[in-house]
């Protein structure tokens, strides 16, 4: 037998709600000290205890909890519905650690108004270039939507370009495609040597390029829409226009998008302004 603070400690509850357990039905002690009034509970009493919090945990309330205890909830049934649970705070976590680097990324660009990037933004042509390429459509812009294709596309690419016979050449490269509904991701890389018939992704060269102005990038990834917007204001400013679509050139990409050694130049494709 437990008293009710050593029972409350190894089922990780405040002894208060213990006593409101008991309050209210859902766990009364196995024996109550006739003239303390001092509750104590029994080991197997904790089983019942593990499944209160782990459905008040899923957002039932205590009548709920109540009445599915009665009705003899499996151990099975209970498991399936905390994975369910894990799975939906986990995509619920997911979506909120994209939402705040979001909300980051658009203070750091408001922090920036106006100041140019300390690294400088050369223009020069660039070569064609043979790729291995796969793509998918995401059905939004913004780093929730892009990041798991171009993470998923890649870990495909890395696993059927060697199988093809052809030799990685290169850094991985990322352009995007506008379509009316969504935006089609592109992701390739630099490849040499001749793939063996029916490679799993298509093969073909970006092309040669007279006039890109190019940035290195240097920072979290995250950050890389400020890189984008400085490009954007000095096209502004030196009467440029873009003209196709803007190349990501992974140069070193470390895995953690929060990862300050990012290093990705950004190539985009312009050409001297028509002004009205």
């Amino acid at each position: 037998m437990f008293s009710i603070g050593d029972f409350a400690r190894f089922g990780s509850v405040s002894v208060r709600m213990l006593r409101h357990y008991d309050e209210i039905g859902l766990l009364p002690p196995s024996e109550v000290d006739p003239c303390s009034g001092y509750r104590f509970y029994a080991a197997d009493q904790l089983a019942r205890l593990n499944r209160i919090v782990a459905l008040k945990d899923l957002g039932f309330t205590l009548n709920q909890v109540a009445e599915m205890l009665d009705g003899q909830l499996s151990a099975d049934r209970l498991h399936g519905m905390l994975q369910l649970r894990r799975a939906q705070l986990a995509n619920q976590v997911a979506a909120d650690t994209a939402r705040l680097a979001s909300v980051e990324a658009r203070l750091l660009r408001i922090e920036r108004e106006g100041v140019m990037p300390e690294q400088e933004i050369v223009v020069k042509a660039l070569s064609a270039t043979l790729v291995a390429e796969m793509s998918d459509v995401a059905a939004e812009s913004g780093e929730a939507a892009v990041g798991p294709i171009i993470e998923r596309l890649y870990a495909r690419l890395g696993k059927a370009i060697p199988e093809s016979g052809l030799v990685i050449a290169g850094a991985p490269v990322v352009y995007y495609e506008e379509l009316e509904e969504g935006l089609r991701v592109h992701v390739a890389h630099q490849v040499a040597g001749e793939a063996a018939p029916g490679a799993d992704f298509d093969l073909r060269h970006l092309p040669e390029i007279a006039q890109a102005a190019t940035l290195a990038h240097r920072g979290k990834l995250t950050d890389l829409c400020v890189s984008f917007e400085a490009m954007g204001r000095w096209a502004d400013e030196n009467g440029y226009a873009p003209n196709a679509p803007i190349r990501e050139v992974y140069l070193n990409a470390p895995g953690d998008p929060a990862s300050a050694e990012w290093v990705v130049e950004l190539q985009m494709p312009v050409a001297q302004a028509t002004r009205p």
